[in-house]
């Protein structure tokens, strides 16, 4: 699968902009600010429908413009996919495939598998446990629907007891109607989450061997409190306490996946270069494990990943990437002639764009 043209109106701050794609490798070459990082934020956009930096849509409308639209022709599967996504401020969001809008977004998601690398990837390591979470959600439900179906009905009871908690309701029953469904929401998600970092871990570690010649072992732990007896009864338990916090203290919702670097917490033991290296090959797991569940290959975004990194490792990277068993991938970067160094060793169709205060321009084709 590869995207084969963009058209982007008034997104963030690209007023406007139409580009041909080349199937394999894009570069994106601008000063920090220019709308590198926009252009492969609306690629984003048209796989996850949402951005990937901003969750307020309204708040990527290009200042006072009053809509965006992001529109992508892909090519799946030997077949067209047009992809629409257009938003009027105070309105509800369209998304469209092929002209026909979808009647809920979750419809949309796995259709276009992308994973995609940034700079925020950091806090994977040093943000709260809902990154992590976040992270884990988002690969299975790309390839399974039932998941993120699951998903949002878990959502739905966490809601609304916690709605319980905040008008301080002591009916227990009340309590116990959604505390049942969290339980048996739960135990799928965690059921699901634990088959997936079991299949997963050794793909991160292969990738991880890769990058770092071997020199370190990283490891995943995926801590939950459906390990701590049954839901219902923990749930019950926690109630008054809940009641003073004003939110569920228990549950899956609360549940982290803690990446190791020997025997410790990268967090805590990570250089900035170990922790670059672990995320990157962290990544490159997620698109492999979505090319083996999809059987579609992902598009891969690689914005302003290079720094931190050392010239060696960067053309590790670059060089695996370039391989038959990738597909499309989009680099952006700030250094045009370290880049052309780095793509010059490489045998693939490359195309350049360069990025100004929001215009793009085509540069010209290595090959």
């Amino acid at each position: 699968m590869y995207l084969h043209s963009l058209s982007i109106i008034n997104y963030k701050n690209i007023v406007q902009a139409d580009i041909d794609l080349s199937p394999k490798i894009n570069c994106f070459i601008g000063v920090n600010g220019a709308g590198k990082t926009n252009i492969l934020d609306a690629i984003y956009y048209l796989s996850y429908c949402k951005s990937h930096s901003n969750s307020i849509d309204s708040q990527n409308i290009f200042h006072e413009a009053d809509f965006f639209v992001i529109q992508g022709s892909y090519l799946r599967n030997e077949q067209e996919e047009h992809i629409y996504c257009g938003l009027k401020r105070r309105q509800k969001k369209q998304f469209k495939r092929n002209k026909k809008e979808y009647e809920r977004l979750s419809e949309h998601i796995g259709l276009l598998p992308l994973v995609m690398v940034s700079p925020s990837d950091n806090e994977l390591i040093n943000g709260g446990s809902d990154e992590r979470r976040r992270f884990m959600d988002s690969i299975i439900s790309q390839y399974d629907r039932p998941y993120l179906e699951v998903l949002i009905r878990y959502n739905n009871a966490l809601q609304q007891r916690n709605a319980l908690l905040k008008s301080n309701t002591t009916d227990d029953s009340l309590y116990e109607i959604w505390e049942e469904q969290m339980a048996i929401y739960g135990k799928e998600i965690y059921q699901k989450r634990m088959m997936f970092i079991n299949e997963f871990l050794p793909i991160f570690r292969k990738y991880h061997e890769l990058l770092s010649l071997g020199s370190e072992e990283v490891g995943l732990c995926y801590e939950s409190t459906m390990q701590n007896g049954d839901a219902v009864q923990q749930l019950a338990a926690s109630r008054e306490r809940d009641r003073l916090l004003g939110f569920s203290s228990k549950g899956t919702h609360k549940d982290d996946l803690e990446m190791t670097l020997g025997d410790y917490p990268i967090k805590r033991v990570g250089s900035q270069g170990q922790n670059k290296t672990c995320l990157v090959a962290l990544k490159l797991a997620q698109f492999d494990f979505l090319k083996k569940h999809g059987k579609i290959t992902p598009i891969l975004l690689f914005d302003d990943i290079f720094d931190k990194l050392d010239a060696f490792r960067v053309e590790q990277i670059i060089a695996l990437v370039s391989e038959e068993h990738f597909g499309q991938i989009f680099i952006t970067d700030t250094n045009r002639k370290h880049l052309d160094e780095i793509l010059s060793k490489i045998s693939q169709q490359i195309q350049i764009f360069v990025v100004e205060k929001g215009a793009i321009k085509t540069q010209n084709t290595l090959s």
